[in-house]
């Protein structure tokens, strides 16, 4: 009952216009977790932070010091926006453009190992800048997407086949 519920939930944020989607951390400001607009899907700027308001990707060491790990901070983005477009009723792979912002680009090359476990050459177009800060201090990155997905083609259908 409880996964009908949900997924009914689904079907009805694909719809939607936007949506702050249950179950993710509230957005501080007042902006949805995606917009859509026609046949694309706007992620709206995305962390690591938990619907908790915990960071994935920072913890404590047996001295009390704040460890903040991009690799799962990374993942734990890409993760979010994924659920946010099941949301929407769309997937990672209908991701056509993404913007990742690093605190350090000394993170670079740690992030790069854990963008390619979700996307390869094939997928979306993408720049990423290094910013002075993002909203919250054990904030490694941030990631906003762009995705196309036609309104109404079915969820097992193709890339490009119609609806």
């Amino acid at each position: 009952m409880a996964r009908m519920r949900a997924d009914e939930a689904g079907r009805a944020a694909a719809r939607a216009d936007s949506a702050v989607v249950a179950g993710k951390a509230r957005p501080r400001g007042t902006f949805p977790h995606f917009r859509r607009a026609g046949d694309f899907i706007f992620v709206s700027g995305t962390s690591a932070r938990r619907a908790d308001d915990s960071i994935a990707g920072a913890q404590r060491d047996a001295s009390g010091r704040t460890v903040l790990d991009i690799r799962a901070q990374t993942r734990a983005v890409l993760e979010n926006i994924r659920d946010i477009l099941a949301t929407a009723g769309a997937s990672l792979a209908d991701v056509v453009e993404v913007s990742s912002y690093l605190v350090s680009m000394a993170d670079f090359n740690a992030y790069n190992e854990v963008y390619s476990e979700f996307f390869g050459y094939a997928g979306p177009a993408r720049t990423t800048v290094a910013v002075a800060q993002l909203p919250h201090p054990q904030l490694l990155i941030e990631i906003r997407a762009i995705a196309y997905r036609p309104a109404g083609r079915p969820d097992d259908a193709p890339p490009g086949a119609a609806p």
